[in-house]
Formats: structure tokens, sequence, C-alpha cells
């Protein structure tokens, strides 16, 4: 089965060779060869010219043409030799309507848990673009101490004592050291190292809860308005969304209780709340333990941001008031660090610890060695916490900045809710405007809020309303930008 040399020449000249690419000629020929022939123009059997005609025909050199026929050849394209000329392989089967069609994009659908998968985080509004006034949830970058970073980074090489093999699921031992030091004297979490299982950002951790502990149907207490990423390896994992009014108290332990009273799991933010700010009473945290321990249900504590708290000692974990072995206490380096080091950390209860590290180690195996090596060495060296002394004081005056600029200039149109902790500030609109168009004009003046009525999820109803308002972050910005940040919405608001 013959095919004339302008066939062929006309198969490239449809996507013709580009000289001044940096991809080299034989492997764009390679590639337009191998595209036909997988889209059925070169059908099996087709002989193809001799490469001393095509390169003449190509006007590139014989070594070219060459090289993109071996290349076909030992991948199983071609079949050929010396004088015997080439031919596309006989034994490649034709194309047929199905190939067409995968070719235009068909595809088996997803299965029900792979739609979820797939889905789950799609309202939830990732960080995109150049920082700007006033993005919530952001670390003061410009706090980090990047230099001492790399340089504990470049110890590490030059110690060449990295285990740069497969590690345990659970984590860095040495982190995990550290970590269980760390949280008993903060946050008062009991705990050993082997309970700790380090995991790739807190957002991991949640997924794997959801798919070690929970049943498909079971329910979750989840607080409405709140983190809408946490709403997801839920989703995906079957459970049933039991979504819980927030009040001044935090999360409404008796509405839950009379409502869903037989829930597997609980995911609450006790010390505070995204978005409203509140904390969890203690009246709140013992009722929510004694119900967990008379249903044998789980607790998720999300303890996200609980070291920046400005009117005093950061409160103690509700982990450290549980004798039930319910509280699955979560946290993230996210937040005090940077959020590209996805890193955080599960301390889970004994009888769960070996589980979980083993449906970690399904996942990933385990998170990158090399910075939870260097993690620990920052903590081990006391760079970490004087980088939260460092920074607490610097979230204080940015905060204290925010408070005043907000209520000098937009005092008549928007109220502070809760500030005594976290790195953003709630406020609800006061004055005329409607939350979308009030979010529609900081947008268009440059300025980057996030809107409250984001946080309510989907299925919420009238019990878990909101009032209208938006989160500004004031941790990743100066005290000068945060100003001119209020001036600009200030004057968006005003027009």
């Amino acid at each position: 089965m013959g095919v004339p040399i302008m066939l062929v020449h006309e198969l490239i000249a449809a996507a013709p060779l580009d000289r001044a690419a940096a991809i080299p000629l034989f492997r764009q020929l390679y590639a337009r060869l191998k595209e036909a022939i997988l889209h059925g123009r070169l059908r099996p059997g087709a002989r193809l010219p001799a490469t001393r005609e095509l390169a003449q025909q190509l006007q590139v050199s014989r070594q070219t043409v060459l090289a993109a026929y071996e290349q076909l050849t030992a991948e199983g394209y071609l079949r050929g030799g010396v004088g015997q000329g080439t031919f596309v392989d006989a034994a490649l089967p034709a194309p047929s309507q199905g190939d067409e069609d995968l070719a235009r994009g068909a595809m088996r659908p997803l299965p029900e848990r792979g739609a979820a998968l797939a889905s789950s985080m799609a309202r939830v509004r990732h960080h995109h673009g150049l920082l700007r006034a006033f993005r919530p949830s952001m670390p003061g970058l410009d706090l980090f101490p990047f230099e001492t970073w790399r340089k504990l980074e470049a110890q590490q090489w030059r110690r060449r004592t990295l285990p740069l093999g497969y590690g345990a699921g659970a984590g860095h031992p040495e982190l995990r050291e550290l970590l269980c030091a760390y949280l008993n004297a903060s946050r008062g979490v009991r705990c050993t190292p082997d309970q700790i299982i380090v995991t790739t950002g807190s957002q991991q951790a949640l997924y794997l809860l959801a798919q070690l502990l929970l049943a498909p149907g079971e329910g979750v207490w989840l607080e409405s308005p709140g983190y809408q990423g946490a709403a997801a390896p839920f989703e995906v994992a079957g459970a049933r969304i039991c979504l819980v009014p927030v009040d001044a108290e935090g999360m409404d332990v008796a509405y839950a209780a009379d409502r869903f009273p037989d829930a597997a799991m609980v995911f609450a933010t006790p010390s505070h709340q995204l978005p409203l700010g509140v904390t969890m009473s203690l009246a709140r945290r013992l009722e929510l333990l004694r119900w967990a321990e008379v249903q044998r249900a789980w607790i998720v504590e999300d303890d996200y941001d609980s070291e920046y708290r400005y009117t005093g000692p950061p409160l103690a974990s509700l982990q450290s008031l549980d004798r039930a072995g319910c509280v699955i206490y979560v946290g993230t380096f996210s937040k005090v660090l940077f959020p590209g080091l996805r890193l955080g950390y599960v301390v889970a209860p004994p009888a769960l610890a070996e589980a979980l590290a083993q449906a970690k180690a399904v996942v990933d195996r385990h998170s990158p060695i090399v910075p939870q090596a260097v993690l620990a060495d920052f903590i081990r060296q006391g760079h970490f916490a004087r980088h939260i002394r460092r920074t607490r004081e610097a979230y204080a005056e940015r905060r204290a900045t925010m408070l005043a600029s907000l209520d000098r200039q937009l005092g008549g149109m928007l109220a502070c809710g809760p500030t005594d902790a976290g790195l953003d500030v709630c406020v609800h609109l006061t004055g005329p405007l409607a939350e979308a168009d009030a979010v529609a004009r900081a947008t268009a003046a440059g300025v980057d809020v996030r809107p409250l009525s984001y946080f309510t999820h989907p299925q919420a109803g009238p019990d878990c309303a909101v009032r209208p308002g938006m989160l500004l972050g004031f941790s990743a910005f100066t005290p000068a930008e945060i100003r001119a940040g209020v001036a600009q919405l200030a004057q968006a608001f005003a027009a």
C-alpha cells in the first residue's frame, strides 16, 4: 500500500515545521507523523517516502528525517530496513469510529464519587493574582525570615543526613517530637509524638479523616456560615451535611443535638470561628464534649490561627478538655509561616493514630521530607517562637490600624464583629448598600474582599442566615497599606 510523497508532504504542510522554535526539527517531524498515524491519516501498512526524498521535499537535512523515522520505529509506529523501505507497522489496529470519538474528547462519564471529587471544591475561592488589600486569611509574608529558612535548608543539604528514601507515613520523627512539646506548652494539647501525623496541609487532614471515619449517609455537623473548604471532603465521602447556625457563643450545640442527634462527626472552629470571629463559650464546649461522649461521635477541632490572640494569651484547645478521646485536633502552618509550605498536622486519639498514619500512606506515602526537616530545625533553634512573637506584635498594630481606619472613614456604613483573634476582621453592613453592591464597588476600586454570604453553604436554610457583610484581612498589609485600602473602600462606597 503506497503513499505518494506529496501526501506525506501535505500532512506536514498542514502543520509546518517551525525552524525558529526551540523544539528540534526532527522532534517536530516525529510529532507530525505520529499524529497522522494515530488519527488514521497514515494507515497501517502505508509506505513512507525514502529519507532522502522527504528531506529534499521538506528542505531539511536527511539526518533530520532519519532521526524522526528512527524514533518512530523504536516506539513501534514504523517498521522496515535497508533496501526494504519504511512502512507504518501493519500490526497496528486501524482507527475506528470510537477512536475518532476519543480524539474529540468523548469519555466514560465520571461515577458519582468521581463527580463529587471533581466538583466539591468548585465553590471554594482560591487566592489568585497579585496580593492586594484586603485579601483575607493571608499571613504577612513581609515578616517571614526567608533568609533564615534558606540557610537552614542549605545546612540540611550540606549535612547529607536527610532520610532521602521513603519515610514514615506519620511524618519526620523529630518534627513530631517538637510539635508535641510546642502544642502542649502553647495550646494545652495532651498527646505524645506517636499521636501526631504530619499532613500536606489541613485540607488533606480533613480528607483523610472523612474517608477513614465516615460511612456514606452518616451525619456531620458543620458551622454555617463557615469554612467552605471543610464541606468538600465530607461531601466526597458521601456524608450527610448537617448545617448548624453560629451565634455569639459559637456553634449552637443545642440546635444541632435536637435536629441531628445521630450525627457521627462534628467539624468545629472553637478558638476562632471563620468568618464571624466568635469564640465558643466554655459552656458550649462542655456541652459539645458531653454530647460527643454519649453519642460516641468524633469532634474535629480546626485550630487554624489560634496563635494570634490580641486581648490576652491564646485560649486552651478543646482537645485539652477532652476526657473521652473523641477530639481530633487539626492544625496548619499556612497561617503562621506561609501557605506554600503545605504542611499541617493531626493530633489523633491514641486508638486512631496508627490507622490514620496508614491512611496517609495510601494517599501520598508521606509529606515531603526536606521541608519537615527544615521546619524541625526552625522550631528547635527558637526561630519559630520568635517569629510568632514578632508577627503577633505586628498583627496587633495592623489590626489596631484597621479598626481605627474603618471607624474613622466608614463608621456609619460598617460595624465590626469580634476582633480579639485571627488575621481578619468581619464587618457587617449598616448603611444603605446591599452586600452584592458593596462587594462589586470594592472590587471595581481594586480592593479584595470576601462577602459573608460566600461562607454560607448552598444547602443552608433560614436558620443559618448571616447578616450582610464582608471579611477583610489585615495581617498581610502594612499600616500604610491598610489606611490606603480603607480610603479606597470609603471612596467606592461614597460614590
